[in-house]
């Protein structure tokens, strides 16, 4: 049974920075560095959105609203996927959850911008 822990999550002021880390583990074993990790969010009353995604070989892919504000990524030692957020906005808002490929989500974390 594959788990996915996200961490990081917090309150932080319009133009403030944050970072989650995801961690998915099978058995015991991390499988980060094996597996496509993707970061997704989802804000009150919106569908979940793709917010960035590293492939199982190195590709990363932004949506248009995180591409040059935020950095995703993997960290082979650490066996962790960190998802860099600056300039974080308002619309911001959501939680945030990562999946292990393409299937295994966990429980998300909450980002909350406000002043």
């Amino acid at each position: 049974q594959v788990h996915v822990q996200e961490s990081g999550g917090g309150l932080v002021q319009p133009g403030g920075s944050l970072i989650l880390s995801c961690a998915a583990s099978e058995a015991s074993e991390s499988i980060v560095s094996d597996a496509a990790i993707g970061w997704y969010r989802q804000a009150p009353g919106k569908q979940r959105e793709l917010v960035a995604l590293v492939s199982r070989l190195g590709r990363h892919d932004y949506a248009d609203f995180a591409q040059g504000r935020f950095i995703i990524s993997r960290d082979n030692v650490e066996k962790r996927v960190y998802l860099l957020m600056n300039d974080l906005l308002i619309e911001d808002t959501a939680v945030y959850y990562c999946v292990a490929g393409g299937i295994h989500w966990g429980q998300g974390t909450q980002v909350t911008v406000s002043s």
